[in-house]
């Protein structure tokens, strides 16, 4: 069983950044993929950006040139770098981890272990 925290959520202006981090209780957290997903309320958690266990990334078309994916795996934790963050960008953000490690999947389905969440609020 992984157990993932999200921080680093907060308040901040529209095209300013943030960095977010999923921590992760398990030593052989390396071998994981890991997605980060976001959710509004009444909508379907949509995804953002995954990482292989090897590092190869992929990402929601809406974060291309904005959001950087990365793992530090020493520390167990993979990161979400966000720049240029819109108003759009408000939401609560998720990260998520599968054993597939080879593959960065868009699919929430293919994650069985989920984080609690952190919310992102971007003033306009």
């Amino acid at each position: 069983q992984v157990h993932l925290a999200e921080s680093g959520g907060g308040l901040v202006q529209a095209g300013g950044s943030l960095r977010l981090s999923c921590a992760a209780s398990e030593r052989a957290f390396s071998s994981y993929a890991v997605g980060w997903f976001r959710q509004a309320p009444g909508k379907e958690r949509d995804f953002v950006a995954a990482i292989t266990r090897s590092g190869s990334n992929t990402y929601a078309d809406s974060v291309k040139g904005r959001f950087t994916i990365s793992r530090d795996n020493a520390e167990n934790t993979v990161y979400l770098q966000m720049s240029s963050l819109k108003p759009e960008d408000t939401t609560v953000y998720y990260c998520a981890a599968t054993l597939y490690g080879m593959v960065a999947n868009p699919n929430r389905h293919a994650y069985s272990y989920w984080g609690q969440g952190t919310q992102v609020t971007v003033s306009s």
